[in-house]
């Protein structure tokens, strides 16, 4: 896992269920890519990390944080 958390898909299911196609069609990735991103496999650009919080009315830092073990 990597050290960048995220609140992705708490995210979506607050809008009403937004599916992860849904999420990475407004962002311009796969859903594959919204998918590894929520299980912290996959750390999004700075750029697709914007476009999300963007997409939820959320500053970067309210969607994505850095966790030190």
């Amino acid at each position: 896992m990597l050290p960048i958390q995220n609140c992705v898909r708490q995210l979506r299911e607050q809008q009403g269920g937004m599916t992860q196609a849904e999420l990475g069609t407004l962002v311009g990735v796969t859903r594959q890519t919204i998918a590894a991103i929520e299980q912290r496999r996959y750390s999004p650009s700075l750029e697709t990390a914007f476009r999300i919080a963007q997409v939820f009315e959320q500053s970067l830092v309210e969607v994505f944080w850095y966790e030190q073990g």
